[in-house]
């Protein structure tokens, strides 16, 4: 039986949308559909909280947009990272990682080793 997939952790949803962005310009749902490839299905996004997130990091001058259309032909909204959104990416990832190493001893420890 295959599995449910899993939400999004608080607070990561920029990352992934950073991440899913800066693998080549997207509209919305094709941040949306980029996320769910990127992990294979496992992540879900929903666009109720997809797009107020996508505002934000324009507001935060994150992604820069334009108008275009989209492969089925519609008008549609376009994000790419700008030089700011790079920057916070690298950082976030950064700091992603290194909790991950730390999460990772933390949950390999044995009694042994208290």
């Amino acid at each position: 039986m295959a599995e449910d997939p899993a939400g999004i952790i608080p607070g990561t949803l920029d990352l992934l949308i950073l991440k899913a962005v800066s693998l080549g310009q997207l509209h919305g749902y094709g941040v949306l559909l980029r996320v769910q490839q990127m992990t294979q299905g496992s992540l879900t996004v929903e666009q109720g909280a997809l797009y107020p997130a996508l505002y934000r990091l324009e507001r935060q001058g994150l992604v820069d947009t334009e108008w275009g259309t989209s492969e089925n032909n519609r008008r549609a909204k376009f994000y790419r990272l700008t030089a700011a959104g790079r920057k916070r990416l690298k950082e976030q990832l950064d700091g992603w990682n290194r909790m991950v190493d730390i999460m990772g001893a933390a949950l390999r420890t044995r009694a042994s080793e208290v």
